[in-house]
């Protein structure tokens, strides 16, 4: 399972709409379809991808379906199926994904999570599943932010 923002997708030229108040989220998930891919996390995803099912774990809330899918195939990543947040859902990132985690692991393995987010990564880990910590893009204060106390991403 691969997360998205700072995963796979380097989100540093959007975090400016966080950075301003009130934050500007519309304009933050508008320029999620410019984002960079990360080399690290893009050839995590192809390696796995030869043994495994990819899946996609993403705190983007529904209405960034299409821009993601988009994304993913622009980028030319493994087809997989794609989890993402409700439009309404504003729980903190480490409960939506630890929720989607536990209900997939209750049919299939889940075999790797690879997540840019501490919380999200130590909730994983102390629940029982391997976990990759991506630490190829630089951190941000306010995605963290926006991660835990608005969950918005």
């Amino acid at each position: 399972m691969f997360d998205l923002d700072n995963t796979l997708a380097d989100t540093a030229h959007r975090q400016r709409f966080l950075e301003r108040r009130p934050r500007d989220w519309d304009a933050f998930f508008a320029a999620a379809p410019r984002d960079a891919p990360l080399a690290e996390g893009i050839a995590l995803a192809h390696e796995s991808a030869r043994e495994c099912e990819v899946v996609y774990l993403t705190g983007r809330p529904e209405r960034c379906r299409r821009d993601t899918l988009d994304w993913l195939a622009a980028q030319g990543l493994p087809e997989g199926k794609v989890h993402m947040r409700g439009n309404a859902d504003r729980r903190p990132a480490r409960y939506t994904k630890l929720e989607i985690l536990r209900r997939l692991a209750r049919t299939r393995e889940i075999r790797v999570l690879v997540d840019d987010d501490e919380l999200v990564c130590e909730d994983a880990r102390r629940a029982g599943f391997t976990v990759v910590r991506a630490r190829w893009a630089a951190p941000s204060g306010e995605l963290r932010a926006a991660q835990e106390r608005e969950g918005r991403t």
